[in-house]
């Protein structure tokens, strides 16, 4: 594994070159996300581990800036780039204010940690796992998390791998939240999602799976359940029923290993998922964006030759009109020189009488 670097620049030449070869196909960047305490970050380290034990080679970053410790070595660190608590001191931010700051921070040399993952190896790369921060909301609605993943889904296969705790969601209503954000997430980003049910050593996961599937199932779990919470979470289940038909669920352990070939072949189907609907999506959207930079170009292009022919006009006027001026003795107007040429007539007249007598 390459070790974590001062900044993103500094591992621009890490790693051996594989320049000439056949072009390897893309890594798969898995955005794992989750409420605080989901268990994003020891599942993350089970990845690592299951990787290296399986020989497949993955790419670890890490972004959240306030996370005292990793169990894992990441290969790109934000801590090694923004200082968390320096921001917070500089700028006078409480912790979450400073997360958020961090991250925005690290946004802006983003394209550099880009280029890193790019970047030809032997053995190529296959997987990215990008570790985000707690505070779900300051990765998923933030400027800094949209960049990210933006970037992301522009250059490789990704998806939004989101993480809930299992035991929790035994309560039906915390179930809904649950899914209620995953589905925000899921709109937000418009990415293939997998939904790895965490923590099955402790409960199984298999009580979310049926109520996925059956309205009746999720509906008995909150019989005895009369408040207002549960009457709006029986309403959400059939709005979220299409959300559910199309979702890929896997159950997992950070503690054990347990899922995690499972895992990876779900994976494998969010990849091309990506390419099956998200890159198309992506090539319209880079045609629309030229279309219009196209036509923006050609209208300013005509503003441009008319304010030309404008000026080529109203320059030979003024060129016309002194060249009128010019025609009598400087100082002399127009009336002047009319006056002086009559003059010029009556004295032709005269010489001409003389002449005669």
């Amino acid at each position: 594994m390459e070790a974590s670097t001062s900044t993103p620049a500094a591992d621009a030449g890490a790693g051996p070159s594989t320049s000439g070869q056949t072009a390897a196909p893309k890594p798969t960047v898995i955005l794992v996300i989750g409420m605080a305490g989901s268990g994003k970050t020891t599942l993350i380290q089970r990845i690592n581990a299951h990787l290296h034990a399986t020989k497949r080679h993955g790419y670890i970053i890490n972004m959240d800036p306030a996370v005292a410790s990793l169990p894992y070595g990441a290969n790109i660190d934000i801590r090694d780039t923004v200082k968390y608590k320096n921001v917070m001191k500089q700028y006078n931010l409480g912790p979450n204010g400073g997360i958020l700051t961090s991250c925005n921070l690290f946004a802006t040399r983003f394209d550099q940690v880009i280029q890193l993952c790019e970047k030809p190896r032997d053995p190529p790369l296959e997987y990215i796992v990008v570790d985000t921060p707690g505070q779900i909301e300051i990765f998923t609605w933030s400027a800094s998390g949209a960049i990210v993943t933006e970037l992301f889904a522009s250059s490789f296969p990704t998806l939004v791998a989101y993480v809930v705790d299992t035991p929790r969601v035994t309560n039906p209503q915390t179930f809904m939240s649950n899914m209620l954000q995953a589905c925000s997430i899921l709109y937000k980003t418009k990415l293939p999602m997998l939904l790895l049910f965490n923590k099955v050593d402790v409960a199984r996961h298999e009580f979310a799976l049926d109520w996925m599937k059956d309205f009746d199932a999720y509906t008995a779990a909150l019989e005895a359940d009369s408040s207002y919470a549960a009457t709006l979470s029986r309403s959400l289940a059939l709005v979220l029923d299409s959300f559910y038909a199309n979702m890929r669920a896997v159950g997992v352990s950070a503690l054990t290993g347990e899922g995690m070939e499972e895992m990876l072949a779900q994976v494998g189907e969010c990849a091309k998922e990506y390419k099956e609907f998200y890159v198309p999506e992506l090539e319209k959207a880079k045609a629309d964006k030229a279309a219009k930079e196209q036509a923006r170009q050609t209208t300013e292009m005509a503003k441009l030759q008319a304010d030309m022919a404008k000026s080529q006009i109203g320059g030979g006027e003024a060129e016309g009109q002194g060249k009128v001026r010019e025609a009598g003795p400087a100082g002399v107007g127009a009336a002047g020189a009319r006056k002086m040429e009559v003059d010029e007539d009556e004295d032709e007249d005269e010489a001409e009488d003389e002449d005669d007598e």
